[in-house]
């Protein structure tokens, strides 16, 4: 399976830093016995690889060079790693289609933010294989995200894309699709003259055109860490982990063997 990581974003909301939003340490690991600083972007590597994912795909912008000198030094097993280059910064349906050919159709592919921390860490394994669905987190104000409205049964009605009164407070964090769907939503967008920056809105025009998508609301908690505010809401949440404290749902800004390196342009 592969784990496509957009990473090609500016990180406007947490800036100034010295380096990629998604290398920002946060909380920390264990190397070699010594504990040292954790970058946020590997807390989504972890996820798709408890997920199955064993391959990974970072799209990353022309001057993004750490994130490839940081995953490309061979920290990683048994996954293999390639870097895609988005050359402007054009939303994230774009970044996601840079990605699209290496992708076969009877891959599986997974998709998540890299600016972000949720649990639990193995909730990627609820989603299916054989079609499109949407990791559910529950959140205290939809509005700041992409909520996704779903029958009981957990069809996808609609994804509402930041929109105020959304009509759900299940928001997605991360998604996952064989990769013939992934060249559907890729043709779609195409023929839809590439307007579409969210998946929110792609999806919802899929969706009319008689596509299927599920909700599942196996998600606990949800940090964006994109602000100085869910930065700290971040180092709350692995606090509580941490202590086996319970999570409550998120506030306003969160919802909360060798490596194989390869470039393309």
């Amino acid at each position: 399976m592969w784990g496509i990581i957009p990473a090609a974003g500016s990180g406007t909301r947490i800036q100034p830093l010295a380096f990629s939003k998604e290398l920002l340490p946060v909380g920390g690991r264990i190397d070699g016995g010594v504990e040292r600083p954790r970058a946020i972007s590997e807390y989504l590597v972890d996820r798709m690889m408890t997920g199955g994912a064993n391959k990974l795909c970072f799209v990353i912008a022309p001057g993004k060079s750490d994130i490839l000198e940081y995953y490309g030094g061979g920290n990683l097993d048994s996954v293999t790693i390639t870097f895609v280059v988005q050359p402007h910064p054009s939303g994230l349906c774009d970044a996601i289609f840079q990605a699209a050919p290496l992708i076969a159709a009877n891959e599986s592919v997974c998709i998540g933010l890299p600016d972000t921390i949720w649990f639990p860490e193995n909730a990627l394994c609820t989603l299916p294989d054989d079609g499109l669905s949407f990791l559910l987190f529950p959140v205290a104000q939809p509005q700041f995200f992409d909520a996704v409205r779903t029958t009981a049964d957990g069809c996808v009605l609609e994804i509402q894309v930041k929109q105020q009164n959304a009509g759900s407070n299940w928001i997605w964090g991360a998604f996952k699709m064989p990769g013939a769907i992934l060249d559907e939503l890729n043709s779609l967008w195409v023929e839809r003259d590439r307007c579409d920056e969210y998946i929110g809105t792609l999806v919802n025009a899929w969706l009319a055109r008689g596509g299927n998508a599920m909700g599942i609301r196996a998600g606990e908690s949800y940090v964006d860490v994109g602000t100085l505010n869910g930065y700290r809401e971040a180092m709350n949440l692995l606090c509580r982990e941490k202590s086996g404290a319970s999570v409550p749902p998120a506030d306003a800004f969160t919802a909360t063997s060798s490596v194989a390196p390869h470039i393309i342009a």
